[in-house]
């Protein structure tokens, strides 16, 4: 799955949203913010797949059907004398 899907990159910034709000608030400098700023974005990534494990329906086999060759005696496997 890629880091910059649309889904992904919405849940970073919805994640990313306090840490420019404490930038705005002045409790984060720049320098800061740049090195949350990825981890927002990965934090993205990470809810994203796991909500897209959790919602994908588990499958099972295809149950086998019954073969349409006869079935052949069993061998005896010690030769006849």
């Amino acid at each position: 799955m890629s880091p910059l899907r649309w889904d992904v990159l919405t849940a970073g910034f919805v994640l990313a949203l306090p840490v420019l709000a404490l930038y705005l608030r002045g409790d984060f400098t720049l320098d800061d913010v740049a090195t949350r700023l990825p981890w927002c974005l990965l934090a993205g990534w990470g809810a994203v797949a796991l909500l897209r494990y959790a919602a994908t329906p588990r499958t099972r086999p295809a149950p086998q059907r019954a073969s349409r060759t006869p079935a052949l005696p069993d061998e005896d496997p010690t030769p006849a004398a």
